[in-house]
């Protein structure tokens, strides 16, 4: 952690993944922590603060989230694309040392158990919402979001700042194969 790692009002997480960029979902279960990405999440509420993320019956970090009840959404930059697209590809079902390979740097916060992966814009603790139908049936997760922190240089105020910050720190949108678009340009309407 680092001075620009801030905490995000909860009514206000939401923003955190509005725009639709490709999340990095952390887990931990009796030791064993997994980092994947994601490329479908989206916000749900904001009071309680909710959100969902569809997860593959395949994803070895789903079965962490099942047994424990937490994960962490994190938003990858534009200078994690390549981790982000490893993290993605490769699967701990099948490589053990994942994490390791990956070269991905983990960080923890007090009271959060979950790793948070370092160098990102944004984290979001959540507690899962078991439904199982949902689950079981369209690979939909919610969670409820107990805590919310952004890196300050890009996001404050309750708002993202990408045209402030360098082009490294836009967030990243998955779209095929290793194909990614960042953020763009704001357009504000009056």
């Amino acid at each position: 952690m680092d001075a620009f790692f801030q905490p995000v009002e909860l009514e206000k997480a939401y923003r955190l993944i509005n725009h639709g960029p490709t999340i990095l979902v952390s887990a931990t279960h009796e030791g064993v922590e997994n980092v994947m990405s994601a490329a479908w999440a989206c916000g749900l509420d904001f009071k309680p603060a909710k959100l969902t993320v569809v997860l593959d019956k395949s994803a070895f970090t789903r079965r962490l989230i099942e047994a424990s009840g937490q994960f962490v959404i994190q938003v990858p930059t534009a200078a994690q694309a390549d981790l982000v697209h490893y993290l993605g590809t490769h699967s701990r079902h099948h490589e053990q040392d994942k994490l390791l390979k990956s070269g991905v740097d983990l960080f923890s916060v007090p009271e959060v158990a979950p790793p948070l992966v370092a160098g990102c814009a944004a984290w979001l603790f959540c507690h899962l919402i078991p439904l199982e139908q949902n689950q079981q049936d369209h690979d939909l997760f919610i969670g409820e979001i107990k805590s919310a922190w952004a890196d300050s240089r890009v996001f404050r105020e309750g708002h993202w700042h990408f045209e402030e910050a360098g082009d490294e720190w836009r967030s990243l949108h998955y779209i095929a194969g290793k194909h990614f678009y960042t953020t763009g340009t704001s357009l504000v309407v009056e």
